[in-house]
């Protein structure tokens, strides 16, 4: 089903809900992205934020509400979720790498079993995105022989090969040591510089300035404001916003 949205809207959310038995979780979110643009999502803990961009990609079930994706909209239909699944690259914030696999062969894995590539092709894009997040020469190793920010890097070039449309971070730097943030979020930035549209759920407040086309607050699985970088920081409207900003800025 082609969903009537404009093509250059590639996320369409449309006051979407979502509960775990009783519980809440996201109420009545909405949001538009564009192709190209980069969204950096904050908000205290537990505010809905990883839910939010984890129903992006169905790996939770929102119960109300809609979500196009590149002109798909998600439903139970399973065809439509594999097709999304294929349009959107997720980096969690625990790398997910299979221990007994090298890096070639952790992001080898789903381009020859799922887009059905041969061994040489997926081999080959593997490599482009290896040198692109500058760790080709850790092809042969596992990934218990890489520090936690490369085991990150892996992760991102696993993603890459795959081809998306879309890339959604969930807080993809919160399980480094304080050293290795920065070579994550270059990549990043990288990539934002590239054109990706990117979803980012992230406490890194430079990358969110710097990087940002918008800024979106949630607290309570609400969105409460949504702003350029630079009004979000210097001009906050939402007194839940300002008391967030004074907690996390002081420190």
């Amino acid at each position: 089903m082609i969903a009537n949205v404009s093509h250059e809207e590639v996320i369409v959310c449309r006051d979407v809900h979502l509960w775990y038995g009783e519980f809440e979780a996201l109420r009545g979110v909405s949001l538009t992205v564009k192709r190209g643009e980069v969204i950096v999502i904050l908000g205290p803990s537990g505010s809905g934020k990883s839910t939010f961009i984890r129903s992006i990609n169905r790996l939770e079930e929102h119960g109300a509400g809609e979500i196009i994706v590149n002109g798909i909209t998600l439903s139970h239909d399973v065809r439509n979720i594999a097709e999304v699944r294929r349009e959107v690259g997720m980096v969690f914030q625990q790398f997910n790498l299979f221990p007994h696999l090298t890096v070639m062969e952790n992001i080898t894995l789903a381009p020859i079993h799922v887009r059905k590539w041969s061994r040489e092709k997926a081999e080959e894009t593997a490599m482009k995105w290896l040198t692109r997040v500058g760790i080709p020469e850790q092809a042969n190793k596992y990934p218990g022989q890489l520090s936690g920010g490369q085991q990150q890097r892996v992760a991102i070039a696993r993603t890459l090969t795959m081809e998306p449309e879309v890339l959604l971070f969930d807080e993809p730097t919160s399980a480094l040591d304080p050293e290795m943030v920065k070579e994550v979020l270059d990549v990043m930035a990288d990539l934002a510089h590239e054109g990706y549209t990117i979803l980012a759920v992230t406490h890194e407040m430079g990358f969110a300035r710097g990087v940002a086309d918008r800024i979106v607050f949630m607290d309570h699985g609400e969105i409460l404001e949504s702003d350029h970088p630079d009004e979000f920081f210097d001009n906050p409207k939402h007194p839940r916003l300002k008391l967030f900003l004074s907690q996390i800025l002081h420190h």
